[in-house]
């Protein structure tokens, strides 16, 4: 479609995106006109200023209906590739909804929820968990359809990526412990599951909506073991388990919250979130990062001398 309409598309979100990625940098010079395509497409109006993160800017507009809608546009990219699938799959049961999709940009059209009012934004930490909690029972609930990832393939990769990457850590104690979530995850590769997980259900992630007091977005779909998805919400708002004083106890009190409300066995669930620091571990070396996140070391630390 060679539409005539145009976006702006914030510096911000260029500045950000952008950065030495040239397959990136084509995709934001084409944004201006590929918005524009799907506004006319769609028959959307803008409704507001953008929105971005680190890689998705979204327009909040109206349909043809005056019905408020959001538009997505983001990179095709593996991790995007599945979204539509997984988020058809929840049908809207504690997650946005997909009002239209186009597969070979990746661009959705979802319902409007407030962006203004995350779940992090309400002041009791517990009655945030619970909510995390109560979304992830949901949306874990769910056999995963076929057309999204799956978590035996990519706990494959990770304990064989493991080797190469362990050394890359200064501290030794550092490098034992990534070979030790490997060594986790290599146990559970034969059970790794076949629920539909979210993958980044954390506070930033769930928004007020109307038909529902919360709903979850940004979903990036993967067929596995609940247990996978539990370290966004163990490690979410931080500052306010150490404020708690005791970080050990903290940790734990919310590892019981999220598993019991997944209704998962806590031995496997340990071994899987060791599993998401392995996975951030090697994120970070190839990052050319030389140490782990002091917060995940502490998850894990905690988790591999409580894990009876």
């Amino acid at each position: 479609m060679h539409a005539s309409t145009t976006i702006d598309v914030p510096e911000t979100f260029v500045a950000i995106y952008g950065v030495g990625k040239p397959e990136a940098q084509r995709w934001l010079a084409e944004l201006p006109k590929l918005g524009g395509s799907f506004l006319e497409r769609w028959e959307l109006r803008i409704d507001g200023p953008p929105a971005h993160g680190m890689a998705s800017l979204v327009l909040p507009v109206l349909r043809a209906d005056g019905t408020p809608a959001a538009l997505k546009l983001q990179q095709l990219r593996e991790e995007t590739a599945g979204a539509a699938v997984g988020l058809r799959a929840w049908r809207g049961d504690g997650v946005v909804r997909l009002l239209e999709h186009d597969e070979a940009s990746a661009t959705q059209l979802l319902e409007r929820l407030d962006a203004t009012r995350p779940v992090n934004s309400v002041a009791d930490g517990e009655a945030a968990l619970k909510v995390l909690a109560d979304l992830m029972a949901r949306l874990t609930a769910v056999p995963s359809p076929r057309g999204v990832r799956r978590l035996s393939d990519i706990a494959t990769a990770m304990v064989d990526a493991t080797p190469q990457a362990a050394p890359a850590l200064h501290d030794p104690a550092e490098r034992k412990l990534l070979e030790t979530c490997a060594a986790a995850v290599r146990e559970l590769i034969g059970e790794a599951g076949d629920r539909l997980l979210h993958w980044d259900l954390h506070g930033g992630n769930v928004l007020a909506g109307e038909r529902e007091p919360w709903l979850a977005i940004d979903p990036e779909p993967l067929a596995g073991d609940p247990g996978f998805d539990l370290l966004p919400a163990l490690d979410d708002r931080w500052g306010e388990v150490v404020a708690s004083g005791d970080v050990t106890r903290a940790v734990l009190r919310r590892f019981d919250v999220l598993t019991e409300a997944v209704d998962t066995d806590r031995h496997r669930a340990v071994g899987w979130t060791l599993g998401r620091v392995l996975q951030n571990g090697l994120w970070d070396v190839e990052d050319g990062k030389s140490a782990l996140e002091p917060t995940q070391v502490a998850i894990a630390t905690t988790l591999l001398t409580h894990r009876a």
